[in-house]
C-alpha cells in the first residue's frame, strides 16, 4: 500500500497564520499537522508516503526529511504550477505502483484506514471516497450514495431544499492505479469536479465509506483553533499529548493545568497562569500573565498582566503590558500590540 498526501496548498483561508508557515506543517498542540497524518497512515501499516508539494516546499522537506524520525519513508513531488487535487495525483504517477490512499493535507481525523481499505477490497472498488456527516451540507456540497453504498451523485453548494444527504467529501480517497488514466498530464484537474463525475459516467465501482467519528478540515483560523482545543481535550485519538513538564525557566509559582501543552524551552515568570492552552517553543511569558483557551506560537513575548483568552497568537509577536486579547482574535506573525490595548 502507498499513500499520497496533497500538501501543496497555499493555505489562503488560514492566513495570516500561513504567511510564513506552509499549511501542512502548522502546529497542532505543538506537532506539525502532517505528523498526525503520518501516524494515521502508520496505524494502517502504510509507511511508503509521497508528499505532493507546491507552496514553500523546502520548509516542509526540511521539517520531515526522509521520514526516518517518524518511522515512514517519504518521497516528494513538487508542482511547478498548481495542478489541483487530481493533477497532483497524476504528477506523482511515476511513484505510484499500487492501490493508493490519497489524503488532503489539511484534514485532522483518527479514522481507521484499515477498515476503509477492507471495504474497498471487499467491494472490488476502483475508488472509495470517505464521507463525513455535517450539520449543514449547504456550506460544502454533499455526496449521495445508494442503498449498496455506491456513489450516486455530487451536489455542490446546494440550496437547503435540495439537500438529500448530510455527508460531504472528507478529503480521503482509496484509488486504484488505473484512475490515473482519467487525468490528463500537466493540466490542472480536480477530483471533485473533473475525475469523480467521469467515474460515475463510466460506471466504475465507486463507493462511499461514511465515517461518523472525529474529522476536521483545518483550513480556516477558527477551525485551526478548534483543532488545537480538540487535541487538548483528547477528542482526537492519534498521538499522546505532549506533557507540560516544567522547564528550567518556569518560576515555581507558575500554574499550568493538566490540559495544557507548554514547550519546556519557554520562560514563564512568577504568577503566570496557563489554562487549556498551547504555548510553543521559546515563548517569554511575563509576570501574572494569564493565557486561557488559546494557542501561542513560538518566539512570542507576552507582557506582565496580559490576558489572552480564546485567541491564536502567531510567531514572534510582542504583546504589551496589561493587554487583553479575546473574542476569537487571530494575530499574524510578528504582530506588536501596545501596552494596555484591547483586541
Amino acid at each position: 500500500m502507498q499513500a499520497l498526501i496533497l500538501a501543496g496548498g497555499k493555505g489562503t483561508r488560514l492566513r495570516p497564520l500561513t504567511m510564513h508557515t506552509p499549511k501542512p506543517i502548522v502546529p497542532i498542540a505543538n506537532r506539525p499537522l502532517l505528523v498526525y497524518q503520518l501516524e494515521l497512515l502508520k496505524r494502517a501499516q502504510m509507511r511508503d508516503v509521497i508528499l505532493s508539494l507546491s507552496y514553500q516546499p523546502q520548509k516542509i522537506e526540511d521539517k520531515l526529511l526522509d521520514g526516518f524520525d517518524h518511522q515512514v519513508h517519504i518521497s516528494y513531488t513538487v508542482e511547478t504550477i498548481p495542478l489541483g487535487t487530481a493533477g497532483a495525483f497524476r504528477n506523482a504517477a511515476g511513484l505510484i505502483r499500487e492501490t493508493t490512499v490519497v489524503l488532503n493535507g489539511d484534514v485532522l481525523t483518527d479514522i481507521d484506514l484499515s477498515e476503509v481499505l477492507a471495504q474497498h477490497r471487499e467491494r472490488e472498488a476502483a475508488a472509495t471516497i470517505v464521507l463525513a456527516p455535517v450539520p449543514n451540507p449547504t456550506e460544502y456540497g454533499f455526496v449521495e450514495t445508494d442503498e449498496t453504498g455506491r456513489v450516486a451523485r455530487f451536489v455542490e453548494k446546494p440550496a437547503p431544499e435540495e439537500v438529500t444527504a448530510d455527508t460531504i467529501n472528507a478529503g480521503i480517497y482509496i484509488l486504484e492505479p488505473h484512475i490515473l488514466d482519467y487525468i490528463p498530464e500537466g493540466e490542472p484537474f480536480m477530483f471533485e469536479y473533473d475525475v469523480f463525475p467521469k467515474l460515475l459516467e463510466a460506471g466504475e465501482a465507486f463507493y462511499g465509506y461514511i465515517w461518523r467519528g472525529y474529522w476536521r478540515d483545518v483550513g480556516a483560523a477558527s477551525s485551526y483553533w478548534q483543532a488545537n482545543m480538540d487535541v487538548l481535550a483528547g477528542r482526537v485519538q492519534l498521538l499522546d499529548k505532549l506533557p507540560a513538564e516544567g522547564g528550567e525557566k518556569f518560576d515555581a509559582s507558575v500554574e499550568i493545568d493538566a490540559l495544557s501543552v507548554v514547550d519546556p524551552s519557554c520562560t514563564l515568570k512568577a504568577g503566570v497562569q496557563i489554562i487549556n492552552s498551547v504555548v510553543s517553543r521559546n515563548c517569554y511569558i511575563e509576570e501574572r500573565a494569564r493565557i486561557e483557551n488559546s494557542v501561542i506560537r513560538g518566539g512570542t513575548r507576552i507582557g506582565p498582566q496580559a490576558a489572552i483568552a480564546g485567541a491564536v497568537i502567531g510567531k514572534g509577536c510582542h504583546i504589551g503590558r496589561a493587554v487583553t486579547v479575546s473574542g476569537n482574535a487571530v494575530l499574524g506573525d510578528k504582530s506588536v500590540v501596545s501596552d494596555y490595548s484591547q483586541i
